[in-house]
This record gives C-alpha cells, sequence and structure tokens, in this order.
C-alpha cells in the first residue's frame, strides 16, 4: 500500500507556492487557504484551492478541482475529474457531473443539475429545478 504525504506543496506555473494538507475525510489535498467543513468529503486525487469554501457533507469526487475562491454548498457533488471554476459557486444540494466544467464566476442554483461532460462558460447560470445543458437550460452573463 502507497502511504500519501499529510501535507504537499505545489509550484503553479506563476510560480506561487501552494500548500496543501489531506483532508481527513477521503484524504484530498486542500490548500491551507481554503475552508472546508470536516464533514466533507475530497476524494484522495481531487484538490481544493486557496480561498474555496466547501460545506457540510458536500462530496467532492475523485480527479475534481475546486478551483481558487469557488464554492461548494452544503450536500452538493462535484463529479469526478469535475471543474468548479474560479470564483464559481455551487448552491446547496446541487449536483456537477462528471467531467464538466464551469467557467470563471458561474453560478448553479440549489438542486440544480450540471449534466455530465457539459462546458459551461464564465458567468453561466442554471437556474433553479433547471438542468444544463445543450438544450439551452443556462444562460451566459
Amino acid at each position: 500500500m502507497v502511504r500519501l504525504a499529510r501535507n504537499v506543496e505545489v509550484e503553479h506555473d506563476d510560480g506561487r507556492v501552494v500548500k496543501y494538507v489531506r483532508h481527513p475525510n477521503g484524504g484530498g489535498p486542500v490548500s491551507t487557504r481554503a475552508d472546508v467543513h470536516p464533514d466533507a468529503w475530497v476524494a484522495e486525487s481531487a484538490y481544493v484551492e486557496p480561498g474555496a469554501v466547501v460545506g457540510a457533507r458536500a462530496h467532492v469526487e475523485a480527479a475534481a478541482w475546486v478551483d481558487e475562491d469557488a464554492r461548494v454548498g452544503t450536500d452538493a457533488v462535484v463529479g469526478r475529474a469535475a471543474h468548479v471554476g474560479p470564483r464559481a459557486v455551487v448552491h446547496r444540494g446541487a449536483r456537477v457531473g462528471a467531467r464538466a466544467r464551469l467557467g470563471a464566476e458561474s453560478v448553479v442554483d440549489p438542486g440544480a443539475l450540471v449534466p455530465d461532460d457539459e462546458a459551461l462558460p464564465a458567468g453561466s447560470h442554471v437556474g433553479p429545478q433547471r438542468t444544463a445543458g445543450r438544450s439551452g437550460g443556462y444562460a451566459a452573463a
């Protein structure tokens, strides 16, 4: 069995070094400048960047990435290999499907769904009880 380091440092393309610690629930690396609730799940291969906030019982699945200053609400799910862009907000109970991409400053309302493989441009909005998708269930700013 391979043991992962408790603390990880990553140098970004711009030369910044970001320090991460393993989240106790799932083992995923979380920036020391992020706020992840202890009851959230961060998969071992997921990342949570500086300034991000992840709420109680939220799930950040394998290979997912919660970018800088993004917000993931209570009971929300960020699917496998999905990306929540900088300053994007995934509200309570919303779901971002596997491999989906939310552009910067996008908003997913409570209970809304972004389907697998969907790519939303910056400033997109997925409204309540709507599903984003190729049928136009979202609006770009």
